[in-house]
């Protein structure tokens, strides 16, 4: 109690509570004595979550009355002081952590952090949003007490289950994405991109060492990299809208997912970040053609000037979307940008010289110039991911 009144006098910010139906406000408390052995860390991933974490905290306190249970919350360093917010509320209250990333995106990587962080035997993952039911937290504990259970996930797809207020569009997107990875990973869930579940601590550690850490998607993410299939259940719950806050759904979202499928079904032998880097140069290549031709027949320039022009605007477009997408982890950012466009441009020319040197001479041999071109391409395009990726987005190691 004495931590609590200190608490109060430092003026930090005191929750209400609506649990069991009283309107009365009080602060929030454990829920379960002390010395009840720990069976539960509920991970939350956060980004600017600052206005949902007390209605969270509230809720989740009111469902697992009974259970042994700690909030585990992984902040990616959001500039909204949502880490502040949950350190004051972790200094009155033991079951709330929180673990601040500095340099450090991402929630699959997040989640990975905050599950390795506890010594709870089961593991549940939900959004800081309120979008997740977390009524059906509960059911998930009681499943996983079945020794024939290792992995719980909540299911927008199953009977009883629903997206909630999504338009057409998304609703559209998340049935095509859901039956990709369906088809590509050979997966009987109804829901394999539910961003809910539960999961038995040890069946998470015996796929840690496989996992990739990317994007959004960790739950797809740990199915595929599983040693030997988990038994899973599903539970039907209906997606909520956001309770406060901008969502985090974005293209790179949708580029981290293809990331993701490519790393699980190729990554054993292509890296991928090259598989990443070289579909941005293919798209590249079609800037390149579509502004030499604008060069050439609207403006009117002389091919030599045009060619320039189309290889810089091709080239940085290029950066620009690496930057973006392929190294969105180790992303440059102010003066960073200037210089390592500089460094991009000048590795990426000596790649066309080696392009083209090689080319040429395999040509010479063989004189099949579709043999000859591939071989060009190909050299050019792993020297321009190697030496970008080592002098451009490597960051150099702190002593």
């Amino acid at each position: 109690m004495g931590g609590h009144h200190d608490a109060l006098r430092a003026g930090e910010p005191q929750p209400a509570a609506t649990i069991g139906g009283s309107n009365r406000a009080r602060p929030l408390s454990p829920s379960t004595p002390s010395d009840t052995p720990l069976e539960l860390a509920v991970v939350i991933p956060t980004f600017n979550e600052i206005d949902n974490a007390d209605e969270l905290l509230r809720r989740l306190q009111g469902v697992l009355a009974g259970i042994a249970w700690e909030a585990i919350f992984v902040d990616d360093d959001s500039p909204d002081g949502t880490a502040a917010k949950l350190q004051a509320l972790s200094r009155r209250w033991p079951q709330v952590r929180c673990l601040r990333r500095i340099g450090r995106r991402g929630l699959s990587s997040a989640c990975t952090e905050g599950m390795l962080s506890t010594g709870a035997p089961l593991l549940a993952v939900m959004d800081a949003d309120l979008q997740h039911d977390e009524a059906l937290l509960p059911q998930m504990v009681q499943a996983l007490r079945d020794p024939a259970v290792d992995l719980v996930v909540a299911s927008r797809y199953m009977q009883g289950g629903g997206v909630g207020q999504w338009d057409a569009t998304r609703r559209s997107i998340s049935a095509r994405a859901t039956q990709l990875s369906q088809r590509l990973l050979r997966l009987a869930l109804s829901d394999p991109l539910s961003g809910f579940f539960m999961i038995r601590k040890t069946a998470f550690e015996s796929t840690v060492y496989r996992l990739s850490g990317m994007g959004f998607k960790l739950l797809l993410d740990i199915l595929a990299s599983a040693p030997t299939p988990l038994r899973v259940k599903e539970l039907p719950y209906t997606f909520r809208p956001r309770h406060a806050g901008d969502s985090k759904l974005d293209n790179k979202v949708a580029w981290d997912y293809l990331m993701l499928l490519a790393d699980k079904t190729i990554g054993r032998w292509v890296p991928t970040r090259l598989v990443s880097f070289g579909a941005i140069g293919s798209f590249g290549v079609l800037v390149h053609l579509a502004v030499l031709r604008l060069s050439l027949a609207v403006a009117g320039v002389d091919f030599v000037h045009a060619q320039t022009v189309a290889v810089t605007v091709a080239m940085v477009g290029n950066f620009f979307l690496n930057n973006a997408l392929t190294y969105r982890d180790q992303q440059l950012r102010g003066w960073a940008v200037l210089r390592g466009l500089l460094v991009f441009m000048l590795a990426c020319g000596i790649g066309a010289v080696a392009n083209v040197g090689v080319a040429a001479y395999i040509h010479g041999g063989w004189g099949n110039w579709l043999v000859s071109g591939l071989a060009g391409i190909l050299v050019g395009t792993v020297w321009n991911y190697g030496a970008t990726a080592y002098l451009v987005w490597l960051k150099p190691r702190r002593r």
